[in-house]
């Protein structure tokens, strides 16, 4: 008989987003009537596929409560920690008792809201038989260069650069095990990395560029007319 595999969501939503200089944790700004964090777990939820969503979150965190979303059964929180590979570990650790070792997660950004179904069923369907996983990436377009105290020290091949966007997927048993060993390593700034770390070459599967991260002010009103060229798409 074969094992029935699931699939799991861990997101990583501890941080304060410095660089939004707002009142509050970027994932909390209002985007299209809603926080942040809450369009993020409503475009997760709507691909239909998770068993259960966990979302770390710093402890004490007096703006998650508010979120209607929270009510939603197949999402628990875990405890946030200092850096995205302690949170994200935290998140696996509060499924222990739910995934199996060969069972799928998919790590999301808790600040890429425009993630659409769409690209969740394609990261699921391009690497269902890999043994280890792989992410969501973009081809460079962008004429890249090495600097060194603002000096250009050479041009790199863009045609061997893609950039990391989120969902990772990979198996529960390895990501946890690779972000355990590598913990407290400052290399490690995305769960490809761990792996890298411990030699696998994870894959890459290409997504759709209005997957933006919120990071500056600027990006709140990009990521809100891309949910709404999403919508008008959609209907």
């Amino acid at each position: 008989m074969t094992q029935t595999t699931h699939y799991w969501a861990v997101v990583p939503a501890a941080g304060v987003g410095k660089r939004m200089q707002a009142d509050r944790p970027k994932q909390y700004l209002l985007l299209a009537g809603k926080p942040v964090l809450e369009q993020t777990l409503i475009r997760l939820l709507s691909a239909n596929i998770f068993s259960q969503i966990a979302v770390a979150i710093t402890p004490g965190d007096p703006y998650w409560p508010e979120l209607a979303i929270v009510n939603d059964t197949r999402i628990i929180t875990a405890p946030g920690g200092t850096e995205r590979a302690d949170s994200v570990l935290s998140g696996l650790n509060a499924l222990a008792d739910k995934a199996s070792d060969q069972d799928w997660v998919f790590v999301h950004d808790a600040a890429r809201p425009c993630l659409t179904a769409m690209d969740i069923y394609l990261l699921r369907d391009e690497l269902a038989n890999e043994p280890v996983g792989g992410i969501l990436a973009l081809p460079s377009h962008d004429t890249l260069k090495q600097v060194d105290a603002r000096s250009i020290m050479q041009t790199i091949d863009r045609n061997t650069i893609w950039r990391a966007l989120t969902p990772q997927m990979f198996r529960y048993g390895l990501l946890k095990q690779a972000l355990t060993e590598t913990a407290g390593n400052p290399a490690i700034t995305d769960e490809a990395s761990a792996l890298e770390l411990l030699g696998y070459t994870p894959k890459i599967v290409a997504g759709r560029p209005d997957n933006i991260k919120i990071t500056r002010p600027e990006d709140l009103a990009l990521a809100a007319f891309f949910l709404e060229q999403q919508a008008l798409w959609l209907e």
